[in-house]
């Protein structure tokens, strides 16, 4: 009983030393209003601007973190559609050019796709069927911009769709054709997807909606040498 009494008049004591010092702190108050009128409406700006520029500094840090996020998730999306730059593409192996072409048709929304690339592909790297169901057989290329795809490397995916039975033929490459070669491609139905039309391709377009400028987008001869200037013959 004498140990309950003893901390009830603690806690009594500690209340009465509360209510004195929020008693003193409200006549501070009251003196300080009271003897400093022409200073209190500075302090008030003082508080105002203080708040102002606080909400400014939150406001400008939530933007820049809401940004990258953006940019985060941008680049992350990016990413697993299958998207690089060219210049990214120009470092891959031919076999990550192959999983990157793959996953562009599926991106595409192509059905059964599968990479069969290898020492005995039978001149096929990619097969799978489009989504209007037709069978597609994909020849990869994963070359320097300054080589060039002839007419024979055409005829192996020719071979290719008759031995797989593919309705649709398509070859792929970093580079660009020679000029027999894109015109052996339209001659036999091939789709012939050089540098430029696959950084079209890379960057959202559909690929069956490239068989529409089949066997166009190298350029005049003008192009030509630019391209000859920056990549070499």
């Amino acid at each position: 009983m004498a140990a309950q009494r003893g901390r009830g008049a603690a806690a009594r004591r500690r209340r009465e030393r509360l209510k004195a010092a929020a008693a003193g702190a409200a006549v501070l108050l009251v003196l300080l209003v009271g003897s400093s009128a022409p200073v209190w409406p500075y302090v008030v700006a003082t508080v105002v601007l203080s708040t102002v520029a606080a909400v400014g500094w939150w406001l400008w840090r939530t933007d820049r973190l809401v940004r990258k996020g953006d940019r985060l998730w941008r680049r992350g999306e990016a990413i697993r559609a299958g998207r690089r730059t060219l210049a990214e593409v120009d470092v891959m192996t031919g076999t990550e050019f192959e999983d990157l072409v793959a996953r562009l048709c599926r991106r595409d929304g192509c059905t059964e796709v599968r990479r069969v690339g290898g020492s005995h592909d039978n001149g096929a790297d990619v097969l799978g069927r489009l989504p209007d169901g037709r069978s597609m057989v994909i020849q990869c290329k994963r070359y320097a911009p300054s080589r060039t795809i002839a007419s024979r490397e055409l005829r192996d995916l020719l071979g290719a769709r008759v031995h797989f039975r593919a309705d649709v033929a398509v070859f792929v490459a970093t580079t660009r054709f020679s000029r027999p070669s894109e015109r052996f491609a339209v001659e036999h139905g091939i789709l012939a997807v050089h540098r430029d039309l696959f950084g079209v391709w890379n960057n959202g377009t559909s690929l069956v909606s490239l068989g529409a400028v089949n066997g166009q987008g190298q350029g005049n001869p003008s192009h030509r040498t630019r391209w000859k200037r920056t990549y070499g013959t």
